[in-house]
């Protein structure tokens, strides 16, 4: 398998996984009480934005040619890690307020 497609399959897999990872904040959202609802809410909208920017250049180094697709390569690889700083940031901002919430 060239490198090329490896990197293709991986990156289809983390695309895969932020669509299932959104789907359960969704989930929780469904169930938190009303203030937390909204953070979820506002959550969900900035992951599911970041997760389109990855999709679209996803598309794009699948389409890309050969000669490309290192340039598109670099551009997927700033898409990745702008979608896991905000998977990451949701993370704290939502289970820290539950935390609170508990006590």
């Amino acid at each position: 398998m060239s490198a090329r497609k490896k990197y293709i399959e991986e990156m289809k897999t983390k695309l895969d996984q932020w669509d299932k990872d959104i789907d359960e904040l969704e989930k929780r959202a469904r169930t938190a009480s009303s203030e937390l609802k909204a953070e979820y809410q506002n959550q969900v909208k900035t992951l599911k934005d970041k997760r389109d920017e990855a999709a679209k250049k996803f598309e794009e180094l699948q389409s890309a040619t050969d000669g490309a697709w290192e340039d598109v390569k670099d551009g997927m690889e700033q898409a990745w890690n702008s979608v896991s700083h905000a998977f990451g940031s949701a993370k704290t901002k939502i289970f820290g307020k539950e935390k609170e919430e508990v006590k």
